[in-house]
């Protein structure tokens, strides 16, 4: 199994030099919690609702509504995104991405072929991977046990 059979392909992106408002409300829309950023077709890094979070919720920041607004259209997401992600290749291995993403604790990485981006790869989509290898089992279960007595 390769990470391509998997993958979410052609994800929604964000630029650099966006707002974080603009990211939260791309998140929101697509219900995803993560979002590659690409300048110029280049893979430069990625953005999550938790870096989000914390650049709403640092101590620096007044807690006052209005400034919460001015905040998410003035800052930029190249402020709080993770540069230069961990990525996979298309055809990797899946098993290979997993243990990526465990051993550094993230839930998502963006996959990219020849240096192109060409999909995200999320815990959302493993599980959905989990789930049909489950039912199938649950079905060749079913169709070969044998009648009680």
């Amino acid at each position: 199994m390769r990470v391509r059979d998997v993958m979410t392909p052609d994800p929604i992106t964000i630029s650099p030099n966006h707002s974080i408002g603009a990211a939260l409300s791309r998140m929101r829309r697509g219900g995803f919690r993560r979002l590659p950023v690409v300048d110029n077709g280049k893979l430069v890094g990625i953005i999550t609702d938790r870096d989000l979070r914390l650049a709403m919720n640092s101590p620096y920041v007044l807690s006052e509504g209005w400034y919460d607004s001015y905040l998410m259209e003035h800052i930029e997401v190249r402020s709080c995104m993770t540069p230069d992600p961990i990525t996979v290749e298309a055809d990797d291995p899946l098993l290979k991405a997993v243990r990526l993403m465990r051993k550094h604790k993230v839930g998502g990485v963006p996959v990219v072929d020849s240096g192109k981006l060409v999909g995200i790869l999320t815990e959302t989509d493993l599980l959905d991977y989990l789930e049909r290898i489950l039912e199938k089992a649950e079905e060749s279960e079913k169709r070969y046990s044998l009648p009680e007595v």
